[in-house]
């Protein structure tokens, strides 16, 4: 097992033991009692914390992408009409995530929703965000880990330094994981969206099933199935390990992006356990709804709770006036 996976686990650990808290959207951590400063210096204090690190290590999650425009996976939004209008119409769901529990009437139907999905997913520009992201790390020694699996990550970074622990829309695995291989789902799915046309079922031929078994295939993501936790699984888990490791020493800055309360074990519980024990540590958290900061971290921890677009884009700017002004 990897270091940062033993870090997760440990996390999944106290998940459990204390799953009544988690289930209020709490943390069983206790939490800085201290008053956040006014927004304007909050952005002054992320910039020098950024300007400080001689490495950073990015978690993002789903807020991320929510903050960008990908707004559609929990509710009835404008771009959730948009891109699943036909389905939500025909059997009233709202909210991508919805769709995905929804019991369509036949494997055809699921997979032409599931198409689209991905589809959208894959075929999305990168989100502001993660532009704004990729400046302020312009000239950083720098490493991201995450539970997004939309892709916008390694549409913007080299995908060496990002580590998606939680799977990826790119790729399909065997539903009986029959197989320790996944396999290139793209071009399966742009065939089903164009089969399909403005239907909401593609072709039977075209459900995708395993080159090996020939059970019916899945895309490679925690939450759809059976997860495949296989070798690509351990290089993911690997590769933010050995940065981690290779870093010891440094002055490291762990940078918190739009982690809700679903699932804290992955990225917030052990950017909080690293930030703790590594002397040379600091950390940020950023969200719209909750930015925890625990009362261990308040001394060399920033949390601001704000809408996590523009906390990246005003630091952006806030770097770049720094620099003109030398």
């Amino acid at each position: 097992m990897t270091f940062y996976e033993r870090l997760v686990l440990q996390a999944q650990q106290s998940f459990q033991s204390n799953y009544s808290t988690y289930a209020q959207g709490k943390t069983p951590i206790k939490l800085s009692t201290k008053q956040p400063e006014k927004y304007e210096t909050q952005i002054e204090q992320f910039s020098k914390m950024l300007n400080d690190a001689e490495y950073v290590v990015i978690g993002g999650a789903s807020g991320l992408s929510a903050a960008g425009g990908g707004d559609f996976y929990y509710t009835d939004t404008p771009s959730f009409y948009e891109t699943f209008g036909k389905f939500s119409e025909k059997y009233g769901f709202k909210g991508a995530f919805a769709g995905m529990q929804y019991p369509f009437p036949n494997r055809e139907t699921y997979w032409g929703y599931l198409a689209t999905f991905l589809h959208t997913t894959l075929n999305a520009q990168i989100r502001q965000p993660y532009q704004d992201l990729a400046a302020i790390l312009q000239d950083k020694d720098f490493d991201i880990v995450t539970t997004n699996q939309d892709t916008q990550f390694i549409k913007e970074f080299d995908e060496t330094t990002v580590s998606e622990i939680q799977g990826d829309h790119r790729f399909f695995q065997c539903s009986n994981a029959c197989t320790d291989d996944v396999w290139d789902a793209t071009k399966s799915i742009d065939q089903m969206i164009q089969a399909m046309g403005d239907d909401t079922q593609i072709p039977t031929d075209l459900i995708p099933h395993c080159p090996h078994c020939g059970a019916e295939a899945f895309p490679w993501v925690r939450g759809y199935g059976n997860f495949l936790e296989g070798k690509k699984y351990q290089e993911e888990y690997t590769k933010i390990s050995n940065a981690l490791l290779s870093h010891q020493g440094a002055k490291t800055l762990f940078i918190e992006l739009g982690v809700g309360r679903m699932t804290p074990t992955f990225i917030q519980e052990p950017f909080w356990t690293l930030s703790y024990n590594l002397p040379n540590a600091s950390y940020i958290s950023v969200n719209h709804d909750n930015a925890f900061l625990p009362e261990q971290l308040e001394n060399k921890g920033l949390a601001m709770q704000n809408d996590t677009a523009k906390v990246l884009h005003d630091v952006r700017n806030q770097l770049v006036e720094a620099k003109n002004d030398k």
